[in-house]
């Protein structure tokens, strides 16, 4: 009763749309009064949940993305997947995926890119006679791209969370991620097929080549983040670290990033970090309370009577992802579930970096998903479109997005390809 009792005050909180680490900690708070338990107590725990060393990676990952984005380096980004397609029909849809893919080696998440896609991108479809729906569906489908594509914030998450190598579950992402852009181009192809005042500008090798010069810099930053990582030349950590100070040397470079414009960028990376940090601690909290009261283990009992089998389990855990994506945030959905779900995977023969890329990959789909939907709210802030309208735009995209999901519960091999060939 006092877990169903928990259960239901989180639930009004986030339907009332509190945000998500007080809609948390207050409940869990509330729990702790009842019992007669030490309020220090979950100083402690929270305290604990974020002294994490692979945690390390987050703020500077979120300053690689900020900086990049202050320092205008997603135009130059934009430009040059532009500039390549030219005729193409519904050439700007295909340059949002580009766009993101390309983006995705630098920031990290999805609301990064989507706020630097609504900013960029989506003046220039509606100006070229796209409509508001499609530009917004793909923007918002695209950006599901950064998360999964390393340097992914949400992996660093669970990698810290299950104790599992970083540069491994980064490397196992990559294919997943590739599989994503290539399916939201199928239907980018679908839905533009018969559209021909859709058609971009001629080809004009010029063009390219300034597009090319202007971009190598920003295009040469996946080599030092994730071929650093893969190399074993780095940490994840030390990764940011050099990925954030590659930044700056662009944009200094590049003279679009002043010294004014550094307090605003740390500003900005010191909020983002405070606000994902605060819902790890708070999961944190409520994860203590949820082992306190026997949950995983009924949780594990329950799943094991139902199935042995790996492909079963991960079909499962995906359902369990796309659902608490769509009322949770995705950080601390993982925070909460991995330690629970982890465990039973090991049972049932399911690799730790398989059911890593599966939750998050499931996660990033309910971003895109009412009541939540951090992703649906950045595009309508952006836009002022409302956010039904930004739903409908982004549902034909969930197919190519369900069909990754399926791939990698079908075939883990495909996951573990490049992991296992770099020796990771």
């Amino acid at each position: 009763m006092t877990m169903l009792l928990l259960a239901l005050a989180i639930a009004a909180l986030l339907m009332l749309r509190v945000p998500v680490a007080f809609a948390f900690l207050g409940p869990c708070l509330g729990y702790l009064a009842i019992e007669g338990q030490s309020l220090g107590l979950p100083m402690r725990t929270i305290v604990n949940g974020i002294a994490s060393f692979p945690l390390l990676a987050v703020p500077l990952f979120v300053l690689v993305g900020t900086t990049a984005t202050r320092a205008g380096i997603a135009d130059r980004i934009f430009d040059f997947a532009l500039a390549i397609l030219g005729r193409v029909r519904g050439s700007l849809g295909y340059v949002n995926v580009g766009f993101s893919l390309g983006f995705s080696w630098i920031s990290g998440t999805a609301v990064a890119d989507a706020a630097a896609m609504a900013k960029v991108q989506l003046p220039v479809m509606e100006a070229k006679g796209y409509s508001r729906r499609f530009s917004l569906g793909v923007t918002g489908a695209s950006s599901l791209i950064s998360p999964v594509m390393p340097p992914s914030i949400p992996a660093v998450v669970y990698a810290g969370i299950a104790t599992v190598s970083t540069g491994a579950l980064f490397a196992a992402s990559v294919v997943p991620a590739l599989l994503m852009a290539f399916g939201l181009c199928i239907v980018v192809y679908v839905l533009c097929r018969s559209k021909p005042e859709l058609e971009g500008e001629p080809f004009n090798w010029s063009r390219l080549g300034r597009a090319a010069r202007r971009a190598i810099g920003a295009l040469f930053a996946p080599v030092i983040i994730l071929g650093g990582i893969l190399g074993g030349f780095f940490t994840p950590t030390e990764a940011a670290a050099v990925g954030a100070a590659y930044m700056f040397i662009l944009g200094f470079s590049y003279r679009s990033l002043k010294l004014k414009d550094l307090p605003v960028i740390f500003r900005e990376t010191a909020v983002t970090t405070a606000a994902i940090l605060i819902i790890i601690a708070s999961a944190s909290l409520l994860g203590w309370i949820l082992a306190m009261e026997r949950v995983p283990q009924q949780i594990a009992s329950t799943m094991l009577s139902l199935t042995d089998s790996p492909m079963v389990f991960l079909a499962l855990s995906a359902l369990l992802m796309l659902v608490l994506g769509t009322v949770i945030d995705a950080v601390a959905a993982l925070v909460i579930t991995v330690p629970i779900m982890l465990p039973i995977a090991m049972q049932v023969g399911v690799d730790p970096i398989v059911l890593g890329v599966v939750m998050i990959i499931s996660l990033m789909i309910g971003l895109l998903t009412p009541p939540v939907g951090t992703v649906l709210y950045v595009l309508s802030s952006a836009t002022g479109a409302k956010i039904g309208e930004v739903f409908r735009g982004t549902r034909p995209f969930f197919i190519p997005l369900v069909t990754v999901v399926v791939v990698v519960i079908v075939v883990p091999g495909a996951v573990m390809w490049l992991p296992n060939l770099l020796g990771l």
